[in-house]
């Protein structure tokens, strides 16, 4: 079963469009099942009927044009209910219709399965049979897999096909879910950026100058030949005769009478360059692939490294030659800082990746510069959205692709309603935080990059609650040196001097490698990173620590904050280093005092433990990005899962209550550092628990103090007491929406699905 099902898979995934997929799907499951008929329904999202949409058996004619309601026949049944049905005498199961002219009348085995991807049902995958017979537990269990595996084939195939569609209707509206990055509403044009020298993620592309693709295409065949010939003859005394003959070989697959003339001939026909050979390798190394003969299969990896060789000239020159759009959303498989580096800034309005979490650090640079971002849109036809009309909607983490007019005036009226409350919000961006009855609650914020600075200050930011010092490491090709630490350090402290700046001890894994430092674990989160890698590395933690320790001469703003502790010994052994780094700057004539010292709350662990962690250090810091994933076991990175990552979880406000009340039994501050801290639904409840400072991205800090000084402590309190018995996030969440309707502000508050539009064209509510 599972070689059939590769086999199927494999030939589904080289299908060019969504009709040959489902061709494929019905011809291949017919085969294995030796089965007299096979059948594909696929849901129409617009009129939501069941769409007759491929088969092998039935009548053909009928493709296209015949559907059911969700609820109609046997195959409504399935859909309906979302289960198996295996039958050995349809016409006696009371939803049983015979549709004429379908040609089913002599099939009285029917077995039908759903195909459903990420909780969406997709359609149905039917197979019939004249012979009376009930289908053996082994079919049975054939086609659940084969619908189960083919569900996020058939997902990604009907959303290429709509990227296509040029004349989209009012109420089919395609949309793709990732993980919100950056916040906001982009809206532009999207220009694909290929994974360097990446053949398999080249789009297809008209030409706009065929003579100059064929003479970029020629220029780079001819750099290719120079570096062959440069190898073979620096290893001509090296190899013998019969292996230094390959690199003949070589030269001659580039020929115009081979490979070489048949990227030229696509160009010739209108296709650009990159796209010809990207089309032309992909063919001969899927060709070589399948070939029985293991040396021939081997071939394989030489075609795809000349084609590779190749394609990296051809980058290099486009890239030299590239157009951007006035405004232009940026789409890759994985974003890099390279990549956006590359988008003049007033251009760039939108920034799409197939990879990657709203904590990697394109997405934070993408919040650092303010630009719209989402990450890990696995569905996404990535490849083919060049030059397609985009929405990226980085509250909630949706791309819409070639949006009907009507919903694009909806999403414009949505920018256009942000820019007014940016402008509105500006005037508080120096007035005190302070609530309707004189609690004052500062305002922090996290900082990565310089830009993250310069827009703290403009908004009115109080200090640094979090300072990413691992972005200055994801940025570089190697550890940054304790002088080159010193400085970008010394540059975030002198820029909030007076104020605090907490600094974060290097913390990577999880989902941040550096590149030449890779940490590979099958569960990265629950494994090696954080403090534990610091710990590991002692050289690492005591470079880092120097260079803040001397940053913060004369200016005695400095905190340093301990990632992902978990227990008392990894604290203590921490707090030792820091200790002996301060006797050594100390020793080369420092002077400031040892700075206060505290330790993030991330894991349940440290929530239990957070009274003995704070009699032990100066201040504590919840992370709730980490707490809320580890709290609920839900991966706040994997899009699958997203809707079960609830901040307002119950059990996330109880844990955070317990560390406030454990803080403050040992006289210490506790601040919050995560995207909770930025919520404007989430601040009335953590003014409430107490917590003494809120570090959130710039961006949020003018919603965050409108609402705070919209309200006042009894309204806080009384909203943390009516949420005491409840059990579910989205009750919590209403109470909350109750508050801030009543007070007329729930307008500054962009929650949880307001920005999107729903399938008939409306905005949703909050």
């Amino acid at each position: 079963m599972l070689e059939t099902l590769r086999r199927i898979i494999q030939a589904v995934n080289e299908a060019d469009s969504l009709p040959d997929a489902l061709n494929l799907i019905v011809r291949e499951v017919r085969g294995a099942m030796a089965t007299d008929v096979c059948t594909v329904y696929l849901r129409d999202r617009s009129t939501n009927r069941l769409v007759f949409r491929a088969t092998e058996g039935l009548n053909p004619d009928k493709v296209g044009s015949f559907s059911l309601a969700m609820e109609q026949g046997l195959v409504g049944w399935v859909a309906s209910r979302g289960e198996l049905l295996n039958l050995s005498e349809a016409r006696d199961h009371p939803s049983f219709q015979l549709v004429p002219g379908l040609g089913e009348e002599s099939y009285d085995t029917f077995m039908g399965a759903p195909i459903i991807h990420q909780r969406d049902l997709l359609g149905v995958l039917v197979v019939q049979q004249a012979a009376k017979r009930r289908f053996s537990d082994e079919e049975e269990s054939f086609l659940i897999t084969v619908s189960a595996q083919l569900a996020g084939v058939i997902a990604h195939a009907e959303m290429a096909g709509a990227v296509i569609d040029q004349d989209p209707r009012p109420n089919d509206i395609k949309r793709v879910v990732g993980i919100p990055g950056s916040p906001g509403i982009g809206i532009g044009t999207g220009i694909f950026v290929s994974p360097t020298a990446d053949l398999m993620a080249v789009p297809s592309r008209q030409a706009t100058d065929r003579k100059e693709e064929l003479r970029a295409f020629r220029s780079a065949l001819a750099r290719v030949r120079d570096d062959i010939e440069v190898v073979a003859a620096n290893l001509k005394d090296e190899l013998s005769p019969e292996d230094h003959a390959l690199f003949g070989v070589y030269l001659n697959i580039l020929d115009d009478s081979t490979l070489g003339g048949e990227v030229a001939a696509l160009i010739k026909a209108g296709e650009w360059a990159q796209g010809a050979l990207s089309q032309v390798m992909i063919k001969h190394i899927r060709h070589f692939e399948r070939m029985e003969h293991s040396y021939l299969r081997e071939r394989a990896v030489d075609v795809r490294d000349l084609g590779t060789r190749v394609l990296s000239y051809l980058q290099d020159e486009e890239t030299s030659r590239r157009h951007w759009p006035e405004r232009t959303i940026l789409v890759a498989e994985e974003i890099t800082a390279s990549a956006l580096g590359e988008v003049p800034r007033e251009n760039l309005v939108g920034v799409v990746s197939l990879r990657g979490s709203g904590n990697s650090h394109a997405a934070i640079l993408a919040r650092g510069m303010g630009v719209p971002a989402v990450m890990g849109a696995a569905d996404l036809p990535y490849a083919r959205l060049e030059d397609r009309q985009l929405v990226v909607d980085g509250y909630n983490g949706r791309v819409f692709i070639n949006p009907h007019p009507e919903a694009l005036r909806r999403f414009q009226h949505l920018v256009d309603e942000d820019r007014a409350l940016s402008r509105e919000l500006a005037t508080l961006n120096h007035v005190p935080c302070n609530t309707l009855d004189g609690h004052h609650i500062p305002l922090w914020v996290n900082t990565g990059i310089v830009a993250d600075v310069q827009r703290a200050l403009e908004n009115g930011a109080e200090g640094i609650g979090l300072y990413r010092t691992e972005v200055s490491f994801l940025l570089r090709d190697r550890f940054p040196s304790e002088e080159e630490q010193r400085l970008l350090y010394r540059e975030q402290l002198a820029a909030f001097a007076p104020a605090p700046v907490t600094m974060r001890t290097l913390d990577i894994g999880g989902d941040k490698s550096l590149p030449y430092f890779p940490i590979s674990e099958d569960n990265p989160f629950l494994g090696w990173r954080g403090i534990r890698v610091t710990l590991d590395h002692p050289e690492i933690l005591l470079a880092q620590v120097r260079a803040m320790l001397k940053a913060n001469e004369q200016l005695g703003n400095l905190r340093i904050l301990l990632p992902m502790i978990s227990g008392i010994e990894e604290l203590q052994e921490a707090l030792a280093l820091i200790r002996r780094c301060h006797l050594e700057v100390q020793s080369e004539g420092y002077t400031e005092p040892f700075p206060p010292v505290g330790v993030m709350i991330e894991v349940p662990s440290a929530v239990y433990l957070a009274g003995a962690l704070a009699s032990q250090i100066d201040f504590l810091s919840v992370g709730s990005n980490d707490l809320t994933q580890y709290l609920l076991a839900v991966d706040r990175n994997n899009a699958r899962v997203a809707d079960l990552y609830r901040t307002l979880h119950p059990a996330v406000l109880a844990a955070l209550q317990h560390v406030v009340g454990a803080a403050h039994s040992h006289g210490k501050t506790v601040s919050i550092c995560g995207e909770l801290a930025g919520d404007p639904r989430a601040v009335p409840l953590l003014l409430a628990m107490g917590f003494d400072q809120l570090s959130m991205n710039a961006a949020n800090l003018p919603r965050v103090k409108k609402i705070l000084t919209s309200i006042s402590m009894d309204n806080a309190q009384t909203l943390l007491d009516s949420i005491s018995t409840l059990w579910t996030a989205d009750e919590v969440g209403a109470k909350v929406d109750d508050l801030l309707h009543s007070l007329d502000l729930q307008r500054y508050v962009r929650g949880k699905g307001d920005a999107a539009i729903d399938a008939d064209g409306s905005r949703s509510a909050s």
